[in-house]
């Protein structure tokens, strides 16, 4: 107990009550144990310790890696067989696809010596996947102790309440265990545990004190504070280890750590970058929104010419229609802004949000964008109608010129070209929206949905400056 006292920081009550459903190792336990609590509230972790720490033969299986009834029913199975295997033995791996085969599978792996007498735990982390997996299999795993006549208890751990899970048909109903949130007093305990040897329990508690004041309001989970915690303690130490300040000087090393705690704000749950890109920053003292190549959600990987299309649908969704010819055409004189600005424009059109635009202004601005970094012949484009129907004059796949674009462009309606692959498939990725009907008169219409950060980021990977094309920035 006092080891596990050590191991498992505030969380005695929920560790007493699971020593007590367990029993002796001999003992029937309770059939089913559900336990509920947020993501980084202890749940996985003072379980697994607890059946590590108590030497009890159990199995833990993540059901987001086991997204099928086989991956799920064979872990389970063969981890099993694993433990009533003798070291030197190789077991052979079972295969089992129905719940069935997998209750007539486990009476005979519990057959063993090592696992007689005993209870076997199966504990299933994030077990509300089950619920898309077959009906069955959620009841037949609440009575898995009835159903093979073997003492097993099968652990449930989830994020949300036991309500959800209920079917309506009913089921037998598992023991709840629910585990609150950790307190700012909790927090402070545990992280304060993990202080480095060369540095004092007070001064490393001292800094998760003002840690835990700066980010509690906007984060109460363990892990990503305890990552905070990690990459932010080297700068709040430096004027110790420089010589600058002593421990107990708290203020100077307040304003030496602060301005960087406020920058770490902006990366709270999104870990935009890594460790080492983290570092650098608080070597260089450069603001992280600087940083090329920050956000995991701005470094989308998409074709070269997928990226100009989507940066000249961004132009044609925040940009008026009448201002193309003031960014796009090269011989357009001098415009004001002040000329055409009307009274409803006065507002933003980042703020209003996006317009929809039809398919040829898109491919207008993508020609205006695209004319000097591409050749002529680029393949850009699907097929247009005048090839499609002559598709035998030239060899299968092979891409239409830009003359041959361009006249049929002059020739034919918008809604001659069939429709560009290219800008499918970021409607498919939801880059682009299509909010107009694909008729013979209109033609189809669309809206960029990214943000402006984002497209930032997209346009800086092929040298673009698009706040140059931007009416919202004249």
């Amino acid at each position: 107990m006092a080891h596990l006292e050590n191991l498992v920081l505030c969380r005695e009550s929920q560790v007493s009550t699971l020593q007590s459903l367990f029993g002796e190792r001999h003992h029937f336990s309770f059939p089913s144990i559900f336990i509920y609590g947020h993501t980084a509230s202890g749940k996985t972790y003072v379980t697994q310790t607890l059946l590590k720490t108590l030497e009890l033969p159990h199995v833990f299986v993540n059901c987001v890696e086991c997204f099928t009834l086989r991956l799920l029913l064979e872990q389970i199975l063969n981890k099993l067989n694993h433990l009533s295997s003798s070291e030197d033995a190789c077991p052979t791996h079972i295969t089992c696809e129905t719940f069935n085969d997998f209750v007539r599978l486990f009476k005979q792996v519990t057959k063993a010596e090592s696992l007689k007498d005993q209870t076997v735990y199966i504990v299933l982390d994030k077990a509300e996947y089950l619920r898309d997996m077959e009906a069955n299999l959620l009841p037949g795993f609440l009575r898995l102790q009835e159903l093979t006549d073997r003492n097993v208890t099968v652990i449930l751990l989830s994020e949300i309440v036991w309500e959800k899970f209920r079917p309506n048909t009913g089921c037998f109903e598992p023991f709840v265990l629910y585990f609150p949130d950790y307190s700012i007093g909790n927090l402070q305990k545990i992280l304060s545990h993990d202080h480095p040897p060369e540095y004092s329990a007070d001064f490393y508690a001292a800094y998760i004190n003002i840690l835990l004041g700066v980010f509690y309001t906007v984060c109460r989970d363990l892990k990503e504070l305890r990552h905070l915690a990690v990459l932010n303690f080297p700068k709040y130490c430096e004027p110790v280890v420089k010589g600058e300040a002593s421990e107990r000087d708290t203020r100077k090393l307040w304003r030496n750590v602060e301005p960087h705690l406020k920058k770490a704000m902006q990366t709270v749950y999104l870990r935009e970058i890594s460790s080492s890109q983290w570092e650098k920053i608080q070597k260089d003292d450069t603001d992280p929104g600087q940083l090329k190549g920050l956000s995991a959600y701005t470094h989308v990987e998409l074709p070269y010419y997928s990226k100009f299309i989507l940066i000249a649908a961004y132009l044609a969704s925040y940009n008026p229609a009448r201002t193309d010819k003031r960014f796009f055409l090269k011989h357009h004189g001098k415009i004001k802004k002040t000329n055409f600005l009307k009274k409803h424009e006065k507002t933003s059109n980042h703020l209003l949000g996006p317009k929809p635009f039809p398919l040829d202004r898109l491919l207008a601005i993508l020609y205006s964008i695209v004319d000097s970094r591409v050749a002529a012949t680029a393949n850009i484009f699907s097929q247009c109608l005048r090839c499609w129907v002559s598709d035998l004059q030239r060899p299968h796949g092979a891409p239409c010129s830009a003359e041959c674009f361009l006249s049929c462009r002059r020739t034919f309606l918008p809604t001659a070209f069939l429709e560009l692959p290219l800008i499918t498939s970021l409607v498919t990725l939801q880059l682009l929206t299509l909010v107009g009907h694909d008729d013979q008169l209109d033609g189809p219409k669309y809206k960029c949905t990214v943000s402006l950060d984002f497209i930032r980021a997209i346009a800086r990977t092929v040298n673009f400056d698009i706040i140059k094309y931007l009416y919202d920035f004249l």
